[in-house]
């Protein structure tokens, strides 16, 4: 298998175009690969500036999980460092989590921060939503969103060899105008990942009920449990 590792968009557009197939961290495809096969060529965007992009509020798809600190908003911080072990978080990327795994520990953090996606095609790159990102498998050149007042995120204890351990995120935004802000959920239930969002209020038992007529209605008590537990803690550190 050859790698290649463009050092220029204009670069890694062409390995695309040439059949290259994403390596991300490769902590997922590696197994896969030496069970199945592997590809003649892959493509590691590692070298590549624009998918090292490490800020507040932007966080490329070639960032090691072990490089995301306090820089970013909590609840994404919170996110990549409780991805794994230490080995895996040293090898694994954004990218390779949000679109190649299966889990997608990130993806709750990045959807309450209301993130948007910079992609790489063979035809070019441009601005997408987080569902287009997931959807449609798309190479993560980097993420960016707008800083919050809060955030939180929590992974609640999973059983070995049993389903994904239950996540939620939450965080709360200032809106543009006057009005009372929003607060943003997501839920990691098994496999799948719900978002919603509520106004703001001063109190937490509003925000979970305005919730409960649309996503929260839908989870299992823990879940909900969980997530009350969350909103109360990210309004009061917004408040503060």
């Amino acid at each position: 298998m050859q790698l290649r590792l463009p050092s220029s968009v204009s670069e890694a557009q062409r390995c695309l175009a040439e059949g290259a197939v994403p390596i991300g961290g490769a902590t997922l495809v590696w197994a896969g690969w030496q069970r199945d096969g592997f590809p003649e060529q892959a493509v590691s965007l590692r070298d590549l500036p624009e998918a090292n992009a490490f800020g507040p509020e932007e966080l490329g798809g070639a960032v090691p999980l072990h490089r995301v600190d306090a820089t970013v908003p909590e609840a994404l911080h919170r996110a990549a460092s409780g991805v794994g072990t230490g080995a895996v978080r040293r090898a694994a990327t954004v990218g390779g989590n949000i679109v190649g795994s299966t889990l997608r520990c990130l993806l709750p953090a990045a959807l309450v921060l209301d993130a948007r996606a910079t992609v790489l095609t063979a035809d070019g790159v441009y601005e997408t939503d987080l569902a287009e990102l997931v959807a449609k498998r798309h190479v993560l050149l980097a993420l960016r969103w707008r800083t919050p007042l809060a955030s939180g995120y929590r992974k609640l204890p999973g059983e070995a060899g049993g389903p994904p351990p239950l996540v939620v995120a939450v965080a709360v935004h200032r809106d543009g105008g006057d009005g009372p802000g929003t607060v943003r959920v997501a839920v990691r239930d098994g496999y799948e990942v719900l978002g919603d969002s509520a106004p703001c209020r001063a109190d937490a038992e509003h925000v979970l009920r305005d919730l409960e007529t649309m996503t929260a209605a839908s989870l299992p008590a823990p879940a909900r449990d969980a997530l009350r537990h969350e909103i109360v803690d990210v309004l009061a550190r917004a408040a503060a």
